[in-house]
Order: C-alpha cells, then structure tokens, then sequence
C-alpha cells in the first residue's frame, strides 16, 4: 500500500468543472469572469481550479484567462489520438494544445456509455494526451447494477489497469483519475463520503501496484458524481479524496466557487 498520508501532504486539490454540452462561448466567458471576482488568491493556493468548457468556446475562455491572467486551468472534454487525418469530427491533442488547454477529460462515462468508447480507446487517448504536454483526467466508475452485484473495486479497477496499460509510472504519477460512479452522474444521487473513499483507495491501491508506489503516492484523484455546496465538504474530509469532477454545479459561478472554497 503506497503511503498515502505522505503522499497526500503534496497533492493539491483539484476542482475542475465539467461543462459538458452546455454555455455557448459568450455563457461560457460571463461564468469565467464571475468565478474569478469570487475566487481570492488564497482559493487558487489551497486548490488548482479548472473549466473544462466546449470545444467552440475554447479559444473565447482562453482569451480571458490569458488578458487578464487568471489562475485558472482550461480543460477539454474530450480528444481524438491522432495528430491529423480524415477524422470528421474529431480534435487532435496539438490543436488542443495550442490553445493554452491544461487538462483533457478522458474515458467520461457518457463517452463510454452514449458513445461507445473502449478501454482500449481511453488509453490510446490517455497516450496522446501526455505526448501533447498536456494532463489527462481519465474517468472510472461502475453502473448501478454492477454496484448492487458488488463489482465496483473490479469494475473500476479494470477501467483504471487498461487505461494505464503502457504509460511511464512519472507521467502516472502526474495524472488525474475520477472516479465517477455512473449512478451518481446528474441524478442528485451520490455514493457516501465513506464509500467514494474506499473506492478511490482501490484505485489509488491498483495505480501503486501497477506504477509503484511513488506514482500510487502522488497520482491525484478526484470524485465526481452530483457533487454541491451542500455536500463537497464532507466529501473533501476524506483521505483519499483529492478533489472532484463537478457536473451541474460547475455551471453557475457562485456554485462552483463555494464548491473551490469548500473548507
């Protein structure tokens, strides 16, 4: 088992709001500029704060940022593999790249589910998204069904195995997992402090054995799944836990700063 107090002395939380299919690029520079008047410098130096906006509002976020030189990560929702080619559709890791994108969001359960993304796939993903300098926050978690037959710790490890398979254990060690629990996404539901943190120490468990203890030590893991105002504080006083991938609440910036400022 990695040491994991120690390791958890130099893992910064990380809030990161998953704006998902919503806030057109003049929405989505409004919500920025609002959780910045809300945000102190002593938020962002307890918490790394990222938005992970569309694709066609990217480059409007990214601007704002930039002027007026916020400390605020910006994260994609998704990536395709390759760098170029006939792939209608699709947006390489470079041209995330150079726009200034941080983080990518990898393997999410919609994509899974709605999309049919492979485990396979999210690996390929994971890779091109290191190669670009970039962080990936992959995503793990079971279905209700596989909760209630007592396969999550199976469930997710094997999301979290295959999704490694090949990666450097540094650059593990500077990635992001969420665990999502499927049943807990945007239904109001949400597995308890307690039990999010069991299963984000399988994972953190399954990263040290795979990568080895340093990278198990360091790797940063987030829970995501109806996380809120009302509840990101007791999810926060768990161990494990190194912040959260946060759907609806993310989208209004009063929401999401109590949420970064959850202590």
């Amino acid at each position: 088992m990695a040491d994991v107090s120690a390791g958890q002395k130099s893992r910064k939380p990380i809030m990161a709001g998953n704006w998902k299919m919503h806030h057109t690029h003049l929405d989505a520079i409004q919500v920025v500029q609002k959780l910045s008047y809300r945000l102190s410098s002593e938020d962002y130096e307890r918490c790394e704060v990222v938005v992970c906006p569309t694709f066609t509002s990217l480059r409007a976020v990214q601007t704002v940022i930039e002027a007026d030189n916020l400390p605020i990560g910006l994260g994609a929702q998704n990536v395709f593999w390759e760098e170029k080619g006939a792939y209608t559709g699709e947006v390489s890791p470079s041209m995330l790249a150079k726009l200034a994108v941080s983080y990518v969001i990898v393997g999410h359960s919609e994509r899974r589910e709605i999309f049919g993304e492979t485990d396979e796939m999210v690996n390929k993903k994971v890779k091109a998204v290191i190669k670009a300098g970039m962080t990936p926050i992959m995503c793990c978690g079971e279905t209700l069904e596989e909760r209630e037959a007592g396969e999550t710790a199976a469930k997710v490890s094997r999301q979290v195995q295959a999704g490694l398979d090949g990666v450097d254990p540094n650059e593990v060690a500077a990635m992001v997992i969420a665990y999502e629990p499927i049943w807990a996404i945007g239904t109001g539901r949400n597995a308890t402090p307690e039990d999010a943190n069991e299963t984000i120490g399988t994972i953190r468990s399954m990263v040290a054995g795979l990568a080895g203890e340093p990278a198990g030590a360091a790797i940063r893991i987030q829970y995501g799944g109806s996380v809120k105002p009302s509840n990101v504080a007791a999810i926060m006083a768990q161990p494990e836990i190194d912040g959260a991938l946060v759907g609806g609440a993310s989208l209004e910036a009063d929401d999401f700063a109590q949420i970064v400022r959850w202590a």
